[in-house]
């Protein structure tokens, strides 16, 4: 595709003023990474204890508001046929305290957070992460040149692994194995979207449930409405961005902590300071023995007390781990366990107020105060799962799992932090139509659970293959894994599902509706690679077409957009069949998403050249991690012709210095030939880079193609329905993939072709 420059290592005095940094081959994708590393859990190495205890108190307002208002519902949600036996609260406290203790504690803060991808959470991160690790990717675009990112960070198993290699092998000999993943992903993926759909239901529902003890004149039907009133403000407020909701309200959540810590204090001591026998065991068996079956399903109502786990991990990306550790144990997890405590001991001497345990165990003089940050708590807790919800999409999007929508970056800051309007008015109409159609918290909680442990089971299971494959775990700790954490998770997913027809159903139905969306975009995309790739056009098929049409080049910049990664896509021979002009530079770009987080600027660019030299025909491949933006502020354009003029210095000078060697070999004039190729170095770059520059100046003109896909003559029923019905609707309806760029609409030429797939 390009010549091939010699790099020589032998040792020749006379060439010792040649930089061998400059030796290196410029005329392929290998620019080599730039030098700067990146820790695999996302946190500086310098990062000093002021800046830790700021993120540690930032990250109370964005990532613990789900879990920390999950006392506002937990108990009415266990017993919702009312409690039996009074020991049966210490039961329930007990499950309560153990779980919280095991899953989010130990399985989520010591343990999952460890397996981020370069600070980035969530179940595509940890499918992204396997990727690398494994070649278990469905599309063909994988380069080399892609391990030399510093945010890569490719380890390989050694002959002391023998596990992990064989492993390895397997999965990616398997093609079962690389469906399976890619369905789980999605699975995961569509569950945790669900979360974002009922935590404000809940949440929301739960705070405004309050006022019933306050006034006989809140019905039900006030309370529901009044709930919708505030789903909608919530959800109109997010074009702000979380940067500005979130991070405003983390006092308030601290100011909610220290109440609900508070007052559960004051019942334990009020009421029965015994309640704290609870975090024995024993009592968790009894509660087994007595109730059976009854409590085997009252599970379903305890997984509500881990809700918010899940976000937490796709939330990390924003902090660092140990500032989430910091605030998880110095106070969220006490927290919220003394107000376990403090409900349950309220309780023991009042059975009958279960249905409303948070507020009746509220003192009275702190009723009203605790209302207010209760809904301003459950607003946040919402707003949580919401930002995570985009951030989730947003990934998809970078995967080829969704259609491309507008995504808009609402901080500078924080790139992480996204705002989708299509998704966000989607979500908002699911909320009040699941909050107009179920009314109370308990049918609510049933669908609610089912996602939450859903998503953490699909989570362990990706851990089990990242203790394999990535951390080399001993083989008995993976099997106490399984065997602790897993199986707990099992219990309670079997619990949940005893729920189905209690609207357990609705998060399946939502997710297997998400997840066909899903299914469909990246079969079509995959086939749409497929078939440019089988069609591509070679570097030497370019140069022809070129110079057949070398009489009718004018000055200007072309630049080709596509995904392609290897060669030249179809559409470019059509744009030429039909329209025989082209300017006097043409780059060909393709995008390409990497199963990484975050590529840095500088090594996100990179081109070749397609020879013969003064076709000026390049090509480049602009690479992206799964949560850039790719609508920088700086210009795309700009970047683009920047970074292609130091590509041709390097270029060029790698080139002469080759040469100059080679001359070197043959002539005993050292300087002659030093001072000479150091001449014609400035004259070939003013050359080239001159013509970069008046191609810019005289006009940019940015060729997109709009690839219109149809089922191949003979297709059977269900690839017709799939891509010329399901596909075109989901990419006239949502697809702008135009606005994910920001390419001038007045200097945009769509160029349209037809794919038989």
């Amino acid at each position: 595709m390009s010549g091939e420059v010699v790099t020589r290592e032998e040792e020749n005095p006379p060439a010792k003023n040649l930089s061998s940094d400059l030796l290196r081959r410029y005329d392929s994708f290998d620019i080599e990474s730039s030098c700067k590393r990146y820790r695999r859990d996302g946190a500086s190495t310098d990062i000093g204890w002021l800046m830790l205890l700021q993120l540690a108190f930032q990250s109370i307002g964005v990532v613990f508001g789900d879990i920390g208002t999950s006392p506002l519902y937990v108990f009415p949600g266990v017993f919702n046929n009312g409690i039996k036996h009074n020991d049966d609260i210490l039961g329930v406290l007990s499950l309560i305290f153990y779980t919280i203790t095991l899953l989010p504690l130990i399985k989520y803060i010591f343990i999952v957070l460890r397996a981020t991808d370069n600070g980035e959470g969530g179940t595509f991160a940890l499918y992204s992460l396997l990727c690398r690790y494994a070649k278990v990717g469905l599309i063909p675009s994988q380069e080399m040149e892609d391990e030399n990112v510093s945010t890569f960070q490719l380890e390989l198993p050694n002959n002391g692994m023998q596990i992990a290699s064989k492993f390895k092998s397997k999965l990616e000999n398997s093609i079962f194995a690389k469906y399976f993943l890619l369905f789980a992903t999605m699975l995961g993926t569509s569950m945790l979207i669900g979360d974002g759909v009922f935590t404000p239901c809940i949440s929301v529902l739960s705070a405004v449930g309050g006022l019933k003890l306050a006034t006989n004149a809140m019905t039900e039907d006030k309370i529901v409405w009044t709930s919708v009133a505030v789903l909608i403000v919530l959800f109109m407020i997010q074009r702000f961005g979380t940067d500005k909701v979130g991070y405003t309200f983390a006092p308030i959540l601290c100011v909610w902590f220290f109440l609900i810590s508070g007052i559960g204090v004051y019942n334990i001591i009020h009421y029965d300071p015994l309640v704290i026998k609870a975090i024995n065991p024993k009592y968790i068996i009894d509660y087994f023995m007595r109730n059976k079956v009854e409590a085997w399903i009252s599970l379903g109502g305890v997984v509500l007390s881990i809700t918010g786990t899940e976000a937490l991990f796709a939330d990390i990306g924003h902090f660092s781990l140990r500032s989430i550790q910091i605030s998880t144990c110095s106070l969220v997890y006490p927290s919220v366990v003394l107000a376990y405590f403090g409900q349950a001991s309220y309780l023991r001497k009042n059975m009958s107020h279960v249905d409303n345990a948070f507020y009746a165990s509220v003192p009275g003089c702190m009723y009203w105060p605790m209302f207010v940050v209760a809904v301003m708590a459950a607003v946040i807790a919402s707003q949580s799962l919401i930002s995570g919800t985009f951030s989730i999409i947003h990934q998809s999007i970078s995967l080829g799992c969704f259609p491309r929508v507008k995504v808009v970056h609402t901080s500078t800051k924080y790139p992480g932090q996204v705002y989708i309007p299509k998704i966000n008015y989607i979500l908002m109409l699911a909320c009040v139509c699941i909050t107009l159609g179920f009314r109370n918290t308990t049918k609510i909680g049933n669908a609610y659970g089912t996602a939450v442990v859903f998503v953490m089971a699909l989570t362990s299971a990706f851990l089990v293959l990242i203790m394999i494959l990535i951390w080399k775990t001993h083989i008995l700790l993976i099997i106490t894994y399984i065997l602790t954490i897993f199986a707990i998770e099992m219990v309670f997913l079997s619990s949940v599902l005893y729920k189905f027809d209690q609207g357990g159903y609705l998060p399946i139905v939502f997710s297997m509706f998400l997840m066909s969306i899903m299914y469909v975009w990246n079969t079509v995309y995959r086939k749409k690679y497929h078939f440019e790739l089988k069609n591509k056009i070679s570097s030497e098929k370019v140069s022809e077409i070129v110079l057949d049409t070398n009489s009718h080049r004018i000055p200007g910049l072309s630049i080709f957009y596509s995904e392609l990664v290897h060669g030249i896509p179809p559409i470019f021979q059509h744009y030429v069949s039909n329209v025989p002009v082209l300017h006097s530079v043409l780059v060909f770009v393709s995008f390409k998403s990497l199963p990484i987080s975050k590529v840095p600027l500088e090594e996100r660019f990179l081109f070749r050249r397609v020879q013969p030299k003064n076709l000026q025909v390049f090509r480049c491949v602009v690479r992206y991690g799964y949560t850039d933006a790719r609508n920088e502020e700086e210009s795309f354009e700009k970047m683009l012709v920047e970074r292609l003029k130091d590509y041709i210095k390097e270029y060029d000078y790698s080139v002469l210095i080759n040469q100059a060697q080679n001359q070197l070999q043959e002539s005993s004039a050292d300087e002659d030939v030093i001072v000479e190729e150091e001449n014609e170095e400035d004259k070939v770059e003013l050359s080239d880079i001159d013509h970069l520059d008046k191609a810019w100046c005289c006009g940019v003109v940015h060729l997109v193609g709009e690839q219109e896909v149809v089922a191949a003559k003979g297709a059977n029923f269900g690839k017709r329905l799939l891509i010329d019905y399901v596909y075109n609707f989901l990419n006239k309806n949502l697809n702008e993939g135009n606005n994910v760029f920001d390419i001038p609409h007045n200097r945009m030429l769509k160029v349209g072709m037809i794919y038989d797939l």
